[in-house]
């Protein structure tokens, strides 16, 4: 198997990506129409971690990381490295020395569409990292693959230079032309619900603070005391 590995692709704007490290994966999920996820099966080896970062994506053969060592020299300060391989694999592509190599070029993290060991040492270290499972299982160097070429994971395309925002509810994949738009929507979209919970702790329903009670009328919702449903008068 051959590849090729590309070297300095565009990026989102650094602005940019600082301002939708601001927000929530589920925000700018939302501010996006709900699309960009990565699926729920990826999921964080921490807890009260968010980063966002441009990425640097690898197509690996499963049980290799080969081209993982490759990426490495193509990361930079403010990367997320993004890893899938060419068919499903939970083994243990990932662990403490990689992240220790990315660490010291200012990379923010990781996301796995494989497996990851070495769990307890990334978080003392403190980098954040996401997987689709954690495995001890061992891998080869022996296969070629890509570095800085557009994969997918859970159908959702990754492109290098795209932005990756991570949290403890998953991950999300902002394409790089959309940063900005994305989030000036997520800024809006967080004055809103701060609105809307400012209100909820004034005790307002969200029935009726999202018109709701029509919604139910026209569904056929009906509203019954407890002795008219179960004839308890009769």
């Amino acid at each position: 198997m051959g590849g090729v590995i590309v070297t300095n692709p565009p990026k989102a704007d650094a602005k940019d990506v600082e301002a939708l490290a601001a927000f929530g994966v589920a925000t700018v999920s939302e501010a996006m129409g709900r699309t960009g996820l990565l699926g729920p099966s990826i999921r964080p080896v921490q807890q009260g971690v968010r980063v966002a970062g441009t990425a640097v994506t690898v197509l690996s053969w499963p049980g290799d990381n080969l081209m993982i060592h490759a990426a490495v020299e193509q990361c930079g300060e403010g990367d997320i490295l993004v890893v899938t391989t060419t068919s499903p694999c939970t083994d243990g592509l990932f662990g403490e020395l990689f992240a220790t190599a990315l660490q010291k070029r200012g990379v923010r993290g990781v996301v796995l569409n494989t497996g990851i060991r070495d769990t307890q040492e990334l978080r003392d270290m403190g980098f954040a990292a996401w997987s689709r499972a954690v495995s001890s299982q061992g891998t080869v160097k022996a296969t070629g693959g890509s570095v800085n070429v557009p994969i997918a994971i859970d159908g959702q395309v990754v492109r290098p230079g795209d932005v990756i925002v991570a949290d403890d509810d998953g991950v999300v994949v902002v394409p790089r032309e959309k940063a900005r738009e994305t989030a000036e929507r997520s800024e809006a979209r967080e004055a809103k619900e701060a609105a809307t919970r400012a209100a909820f702790l004034e005790g307002q329903l969200g029935l009726d603070r999202y018109g709701l009670r029509d919604t139910l009328k026209r569904l056929g919702v009906e509203y019954r005391s407890y002795e008219e449903y179960t004839g308890a008068g009769s």
